[in-house]
């Protein structure tokens, strides 16, 4: 590892100080040079809250490939005065304590269901916060499913109902065909298809004046596509055209894309005003999301002229179409940093783009950054599937060998990120000896020879 990368559109100045400071002690313990990068988080386009759904805890146990259950659900019953959660159960909620007081270990809790089925749990451990019950069906729980215990003598009922089911995530699900509108406004909890047109509100509304009928919008990182049928400064109607047949839901904080809309977005919102404060203090790099026009990257050095951080080299994130157009003009205004760098950042470059032209895209990037003399990092979903699973799958890896002609690649997040980093620098080791930048090096191949001690 040779970077450290801080998403400033996650968390706050406290957390990114503390980050930093874990960073700088590790690096000292392993003897290496690690830069931080702090990643600005620019005019990014999501979607706004979305009225949250009705309160459904899911409880279901493991199963085998036959369907039977390996493993039953397990559920914590607490008093509200209880300690945190603990690992021991797949969720908690909060009962009468009166009624809590009468379990013990081998007690039959009774209940039926939101879906009306009829289970039953069996409370397997008991300690002074609550008891914890498990249960080999699948189960649904709601503020309004009775709980029922009975007396010692199994004589008479005791029925009390959970607390503490947190609402779903709000969330609509859109069909081809539907139509949505994206607008300022609070949300109203409607769905797509019962003859109201459910609205979604947008980060920057602003962007809404310079939108036209007929161009396209993705949601979520191209999941759902739609094309624009009406426009005005206030809010835009989308007709979805792509989504499963099932259809697709879309959620709070998704990220909207406006490929062929030509949009004049600040640089630097006031939030990456304020966030370069704290770069300015940590930082050895800082990213521009975004970067679309050479003003945007003189303002950056502006600013950070100012805040006497000329030190901090600049990585131009190209997200955008405009920005891929732009490339050339970007990486002249970047020299005059005191180091730079370009990230294809290829999340929303291939939503922008096309899935079908990223590849050249990509490869176009790589030959302009290498004339400019100017080191690249290869972003964006590399070797995913092994850093959250610990399974790669085949296509990343020779997604992964690609990267082995930029000057650095990006893993993200994940519970399994050190075998990432493991795999990576082995294949990028492997890959090393065949290729530097564009340029194969064809060298001897040794797979086919001979053993000598045969």
């Amino acid at each position: 590892m040779d970077v450290a990368r801080i998403n400033c559109a996650h968390d706050d100045a406290t957390a990114w100080k503390a980050m930093a400071r874990l960073v700088r002690r590790a690096a000292k313990r392993a003897q290496r040079d690690i830069q931080i990068l702090m990643d600005l988080g620019g005019p990014k386009i999501r979607t706004g809250a979305i009225a949250p759904r009705a309160p459904v805890l899911k409880l279901k146990p493991v199963r085998d490939e036959l369907g039977f259950a390996v493993q039953a659900a397990r559920l914590r019953l607490v008093h509200a005065g209880a300690a945190p959660a603990l690992p021991d159960a797949d969720a908690q909620v909060v009962v009468d304590p009166d009624w809590l007081a009468r379990l013990r270990v081998g007690t039959q809790i009774h209940l039926s269901d939101a879906r009306g089925k009829k289970r039953r749990w069996l409370v397997v451990t008991s300690n002074a916060d609550g008891v914890v019950a498990e249960c080999l069906e699948t189960c649904y729980l709601t503020p309004d499913t009775a709980l029922t215990c009975k007396s010692p003598r199994g004589h008479k009922l005791h029925t009390v109902y959970p607390e503490g089911i947190p609402a779903l995530p709000g969330a609509l699900r859109l069909h081809p065909g539907d139509r949505v509108q994206l607008g300022a406004e609070a949300p109203e909890h409607a769905e797509a298809g019962n003859g109201a047109i459910p609205r979604i509100p947008c980060t920057l509304p602003q962007v809404f004046g310079q939108v036209r009928v007929g161009e396209r919008v993705w949601f979520d990182d191209g999941r759902i596509g739609g094309v624009v049928r009406r426009a005005s400064s206030r809010a835009l109607e989308v007709e979805i055209v792509q989504a499963r047949a099932g259809g697709e839901q879309l959620m709070a904080d998704k990220g909207i894309n406006f490929p062929d809309s030509q949009l004049a977005l600040p640089a630097l919102t006031d939030k990456d005003l304020e966030d370069l404060q704290t770069v300015a203090q940590i930082a050895d790099l800082v990213g521009l999301s975004f970067a679309q026009q050479p003003d945007d990257v003189d303002q950056l050095l502006q600013v950070l002229q100012s805040l006497r951080a000329t030190q901090v080299g600049v990585i131009l994130k190209i997200e955008t179409l405009q920005g891929f157009e732009n490339l050339p003009e970007l990486l002249l205004a970047a020299m005059a940093a005191p180091c730079a760098g370009v990230m294809i950042a290829r999340g929303d470059l291939a939503v922008e783009c096309g899935y079908e032209r990223l590849a050249e895209v990509q490869e176009e990037m790589l030959w302009c950054a290498e004339a400019a003399h100017m080191p690249v990092i290869w972003a964006t979903q590399v070797l995913e599937t092994l850093a959250k699973t610990g399974v790669p799958s085949r296509a990343e890896i020779s997604d992964a060998s690609m990267g082995a002609r930029a000057e650095c690649v990006m893993l993200n997040k994940g519970p399994y990120i050190a075998e990432a980093i493991h795999m990576l620098d082995d294949i990028l080791r492997r890959m090393a000896g065949h290729q530097t930048k564009k340029t194969p090096l064809l060298r001897a191949l040794r797979a086919w020879e001979p053993d000598d001690a045969a």
